[in-house]
C-alpha cells in the first residue's frame, strides 16, 4: 500500500480515490480534518490539520461561500468555476502533484478536492497558534524597541518587512529537514548583500541531509564551515530583535529565518559586531563609546584575570605590593589546596549557581544566585577551602563575563579562560601570555563565509572600507556615512 502511495504523483479525476487515499496516509493522525460535502450538486473534499489553520477563516468565509454558491448547470470547467466564484481569497495556487497537496496540508493550508477534476485548490489558511509579538528578554535595552521575534515563521518576516519598506528586500524561502520539513528563509537587501556569500550561504543548506532542524542554534552548527568546528566561537550571530535583523540588513549582512525558532541568524560575522548593542545607535555616540569599551575590559578580565592571578601569586609575587603579598600570604595559610585548585573549585561554584539561576524561574532564579554566592563565598573562606581573594578574582571574572551582549562569544571566552589559567599555571607570566597568544591566532585564523573574524582590527582585504569608525568607540551617526566591508563595494555609499 505504500508503494503505491509514493508511487501516486498526480491527483485522479475519481474524488473517492483522493478520500482513500489520503484517509490512508493520515490513518491515525487525530488532527486530520476532512469532509466531503456538495456544492450546488457537484461533491468536493476539505482536508487540513486542526489548529494549522485558521478556523474563522474556514468556517465563516469559505465555507459560507461554497454552502451559498449557486451553479445553474455543470460548467465546463468545474474547477476554474469553483476557483473563480466560490473562493473568495487571493493567495491561493492550484496543483496537479498529489504529494505537494500532501505536504500543503502539512504546512497549515486547506486543500480542495473537485470530483472529475485532476487539480487541486491550495489555500492559504495557516494561524499556526504563536505567542504574538513578544518582549525582548535577552538582549534588553534602556532606550529602543521592545520587540522581539516570536516561533511563527510569517510574524518574523513581517517585523523585518515592517521596518524595511523596499522592494529590494528580497525573502528567499526554502525548505530544509526532510520529516519536518521545516521553512527558513534569507532575507537580505539586493545590491547591497555579497553575491558570492549569499551564493555560499544557498550552497551549504543545499548541501544539508537532515532529518529535522528544531531551532536556528542546529542550523548554525551545520552551516559551519570545515576551518570553524572547532572553534568554540560562533560563526553566526543570534539575536531576538527585529531592529537589529534591519540594521544588519542595512549593511549588508543576510539574515537567516527558520521557523520555530524565536533567535534569527545573522551571517557573516565578525567579533566587532558580536560586542555591538542596538542601544549603541539610539543614545549619545561618547556614552556608549565609552560603554563598548567597558565591554571590552570586561572580556579581557573574563578570559585573564584568573590565569593572572596565578601567575602571579604562584610564581612571581614580587609583582605584588608587598603588604598585600602579606595579606594574601596570610590567609592562604589555612587553605590546604593549591592556588589552581581553588580557582578552579570557586569557579565550579560559580557556573552551578549561574546555571540553576538560569533554570529557575525569573525571580527565584536572581534571588538564589546572590544568596547562593554570598553564602558559599563566605563559607568557603571560613571552612578554610579557598582565601577571600580568590572568591574576589572568580567573582570579578563571571561579573566581567555578563558585560559581553552575545552569548556565543561569551561561551567561547569562557572556554578560553580555562586555557589561561592552566597555562598559567604551568609556565607562569609565560605560559599566561602564550595562552593570550594562542588565543589570539585562533581568532585571526577564524573566517565567517569567507570574512575575517576579526575584521576591522587585523585583516589585510579590506578595501579602503573604513569600518573603524563603529568599533570599539564608535563616530557620531552623522560621520558613519559608508557601510562596513559586509556590503558590495559599489555599495557602501549609505549617507551623503
Amino acid at each position: 500500500m505504500r508503494r503505491a502511495w509514493e508511487a501516486m504523483k498526480t491527483i485522479p479525476y475519481p474524488l473517492d480515490d483522493n478520500i482513500r487515499t489520503l484517509q490512508a496516509r493520515f490513518t491515525d493522525c487525530g488532527d486530520f480534518v476532512g469532509r466531503k460535502f456538495p456544492v450546488s450538486g457537484f461533491y468536493v473534499y476539505m482536508a487540513y490539520i486542526d489548529l494549522l489553520i485558521d478556523r474563522e477563516l474556514i468556517d465563516q468565509t469559505l465555507m459560507e461561500q461554497l454552502f451559498n454558491l449557486k451553479i445553474p448547470s455543470r460548467p465546463r470547467d468545474l474547477f476554474s468555476f469553483l476557483r473563480d466564484h466560490g473562493l473568495p481569497t487571493v493567495d491561493l495556487t492550484e496543483s496537479d502533484d498529489f504529494e505537494e497537496t500532501v505536504k500543503a496540508i502539512l504546512a497549515g493550508d486547506t486543500v480542495l478536492y473537485m470530483d472529475g477534476c485532476d487539480k487541486a485548490v491550495v489555500i492559504s489558511t495557516k494561524g499556526y497558534p504563536n505567542r504574538g509579538v513578544p518582549t525582548a528578554e535577552t538582549e534588553v535595552v534602556v532606550q529602543g524597541p521592545k520587540e522581539a521575534f516570536s516561533e511563527a515563521f510569517r510574524v518574523n518576516t513581517a517585523l523585518v518587512r515592517r521596518r524595511i519598506k523596499d522592494t529590494r528586500l528580497k525573502i528567499k524561502q526554502s525548505v530544509i529537514g526532510e520529516i519536518t520539513r521545516t521553512p527558513i528563509a534569507l532575507v537580505y537587501l539586493e545590491g547591497i548583500a555579497r553575491p558570492q556569500i549569499l551564493r555560499e550561504i544557498e550552497e551549504r543548506i543545499a548541501g544539508l541531509t537532515i532529518d529535522g532542524i528544531m531551532d536556528g542554534g542546529m542550523l548554525e552548527q551545520l552551516l559551519v564551515g570545515k576551518g570553524n568546528r572547532r572553534s568554540p566561537f560562533p560563526s553566526a550571530q543570534l539575536t531576538e530583535r527585529p531592529d537589529k535583523v534591519a540594521s544588519s540588513i542595512l549593511e549588508g549582512r543576510i539574515a537567516i529565518i527558520v521557523d520555530g525558532s524565536p533567535f534569527v541568524l545573522l551571517v557573516p560575522v565578525t567579533m566587532n559586531t558580536l560586542f555591538q548593542s542596538s542601544e549603541d545607535y539610539y543614545q549619545h555616540w561618547l556614552i556608549m563609546s565609552l560603554t563598548r569599551l567597558l565591554r571590552y575590559a570586561g572580556a579581557f578580565l573574563a578570559v585573564a584575570l584568573p590565569g593572572f592571578y596565578i601567575a602571579a601569586a604562584v610564581y612571581h609575587p614580587s609583582m605584588i605590593p608587598l603588604q598585600m603579598a602579606v595579606k594574601m600570604s596570610a590567609a592562604r595559610l589555612a587553605v590546604p589546596f593549591p592556588a589552581l585548585v581553588e580557582i578552579l573549585l570557586m569557579d565550579a561554584a560559580f557556573e552551578l549557581l549561574r546555571e540553576a539561576g538560569i533554570r529557575l524561574p525569573g525571580a527565584a532564579g536572581g534571588t538564589i544566585g546572590i544568596v547562593g554566592g554570598l553564602i558559599i563565598g563566605q563559607a568557603a573562606v571560613e571552612a578554610g577551602l579557598c582565601s577571600p581573594v580568590v572568591v574576589i578574582v572568580v567573582a570579578l571574572a563571571g561579573i566581567a563575563s555578563f558585560a559581553i551582549p552575545n552569548i556565543s562569544l561569551m561561551n567561547g571566552l569562557r572556554m578560553i579562560k580555562y586555557l589561561v589559567l592552566l597555562l598559567s599555571s604551568v609556565l607562569g607570566l609565560l605560559g599566561f601570555c602564550g595562552g593570550l597568544l594562542l588565543a589570539l591566532s585562533h581568532l585571526a585564523g577564524l573566517r565567517s563565509f569567507g570574512v575575517p573574524f576579526l575584521l576591522p582590527y587585523a585583516a589585510g582585504e579590506m578595501n579602503g572600507c573604513n569600518d573603524l569608525q563603529d568599533s570599539a568607540a564608535r563616530q557620531p551617526l552623522d560621520r558613519m556615512k559608508n557601510r562596513p566591508f559586509f556590503a558590495m563595494p559599489g555599495s557602501r555609499k549609505r549617507q551623503s
